[in-house]
Order: C-alpha cells, then structure tokens, then sequence
C-alpha cells in the first residue's frame, strides 16, 4: 500500500518544481471597485444597463471632473501689479514663466488604467540623472527635464504628441485655471498660528501659557486619550496647496510668462501646475497643437 502511495505521488511533479510562466511587470493603476459584482453567465448582454460596481461606471462618473486636455509646468516668479485699462483698478497679478514645456510620455486606459499626459519642464545635465530615467526620455527623443508630471485627460482625445512644446499660449486672456503648488514652509508652528486658536485669558491669574494650546482631551467621558485627528502644533506649510478659477490676465509668448490675477501658493522659485479650471466652463481652444506653428519639439542628440 506504501508503494502505490509513492507511486501516485511521484507521478505528478512538485509544485515548487513547475516552471513558472515569465510574465512581463505591468503598473496599471486606476479606479478599483470596493464590490466586484459576481460573474453570472445568465447576466451578460448589449441590451443590459452598466452596472454601477464596475471600473467602466466608475470612469463615467469621475468624467466630469477630468478636464478635457493636459495643463503645462510654470516656475513662479514673482507678485506685481496691473491696472485695468477700463476701470482703471489696480490688481495684484503673479508672472508665471513657462520654460521649455514639453510632452514626454503617454498614459493610456489599455495599458495603465487611466489616460494622462507626462509633462516635463526645464533641463537638466546627463550626468545629474539615473539611468533608468535617461533610458526613459532616449526611448522618447526628449532631452532630460528637471520636473516631470503627469496631468490626467478625460479620454485619448486629450492625448498630444510626444516631443510637442506647451507655450503661454496654450492658455487664453480671461480663461480662467487651477493653480497647484507645495505652499511656503514655516516649519514648527503652535497652535494659534497653524489653527487660528484664541488662545488663554491675557489676564486673571495665566501665568506663562498665554498662547498654549489648552485641553487635549477628556479624562474619563472621552476615553482617557487623545482622539485622533486632533488640532495640535506641529510642522506649518510645505504641503500641496490647490487655488481654483484663477483668472489669466495676460499671455506673452515672447517672453514666455502668464500672468495670473490675485496670489497663488508658494515661494517665489517654486514648481507650479496649471490647469483647466474644473468648476469653470471649458475654454473654446483645439485640444491639439496645431494652431502653435512657431513652436518646435526638442529632440535629443548623441
């Protein structure tokens, strides 16, 4: 009986035996459904309506709020004024200078899980880049940039040329956009200056904790502990900050600036992101390059 056993297991290789299949690493990120819904060979059919679990419904209902096309890479340089020629109102305005802004890669929903455009700005010497990424901007015949960022697109539509240079005018006079940039580091702060607290009573009795916090939590009723999420001094800016329906004053392709009404996020120097303004109807522009005649891609040379 011994024997048969060995013989029935000797048949059939081991698991840690088998070969396993070379399979090729693909990253495909993208909206993931928290309930699949379960394969039913009966539920399957042209006529039957989306179901509202999948990642195809899941799409539908973001699309509003992907814009239409990519948005380009400025530096901020810094506040000044302008005076409106027909009110004659001086507003405070920020100089956004776009530097050598070009496309660098695709996203595509086949391959990644959502579409978007790999925007680079700026350049940077070979020898201060890795490999890895100098292999990524040869494949592509794009010269090495110093910042690299994705902008997501609604569908493939939105998906320019790689190698096609982003001007000022891509942007129209009196659009309006969505300004993102890491806001201005203040390092340790306490809790006046980072939460607005009032603070303790200036006079009665405080005594050398007149900007002090106050009570982190209840003793018995909360549970003898701190909750979390609570308002406490810590570490102030230095984080993504989003302006929206920011409104363009003036495009200057020569020079290579827009000029954005109001302030935006961040010091002077800083990496800044615009876009499409979401809460804001779309501009009347081609999504493609096409109208932009003057500006010629970049390409790589050994």
């Amino acid at each position: 009986m011994a024997s048969k056993t060995c013989q029935v297991c000797w048949s059939s290789p081991l698991p840690f035996l088998v070969p396993r299949v070379a399979l090729q690493p693909i990253s495909k990120r993208g909206i993931k459904s928290i309930s699949p819904p379960k394969l039913n060979r009966f539920n399957n059919g042209q006529d039957l309506p989306l179901l509202g679990s999948t990642t195809a419904a899941a799409f539908e209902r973001k699309k509003h709020s992907i814009p239409l096309r990519t948005g380009a890479l400025g530096t901020k340089k810094g506040m000044t004024a302008m005076y409106d020629p027909e009110s004659g109102r001086r507003n405070a305005c920020t100089v956004v200078q776009m530097d050598r802004v070009q496309v660098v890669a695709h996203k595509t929903r086949q391959k990644n899980g959502y579409y978007a455009v790999q925007v680079g700005s700026g350049w940077k010497h070979p020898s201060n880049v890795t490999r890895p990424l100098l292999g990524h901007f040869a494949e592509h015949k794009v010269s090495p940039k110093r910042h690299l960022v994705e902008f997501k697109v609604r569908d493939e539509n939105g998906l320019l040329g790689i190698g096609e240079l982003i001007g000022p005018s891509w942007f129209q006079e009196g659009q309006y956009v969505d300004a993102r940039a890491n806001s201005r580091g203040m390092g340790f702060a306490g809790g006046m200056k980072r939460h607005g607290f009032a603070g303790q009573p200036k006079s009665h009795g405080t005594s050398l904790v007149h900007r002090a916090m106050g009570s982190a939590g209840q003793s018995q009723g909360g549970g003898s502990r701190v909750l979390p999420g609570k308002r406490m001094p810590g570490r102030m800016g230095g984080h993504q900050v989003t302006v929206q329906n920011v409104k363009v004053l003036k495009v200057d392709d020569e020079k290579g600036i827009v000029v954005l009404n109001g302030s935006i996020p961040g010091p002077d120097g800083c990496l800044v992101k615009l876009s499409d303004a979401i809460k804001k109807p779309w501009p009347n522009t081609d999504v493609s390059l096409e109208s932009q005649a003057s500006a010629q891609p970049l390409i790589a040379t050994a």
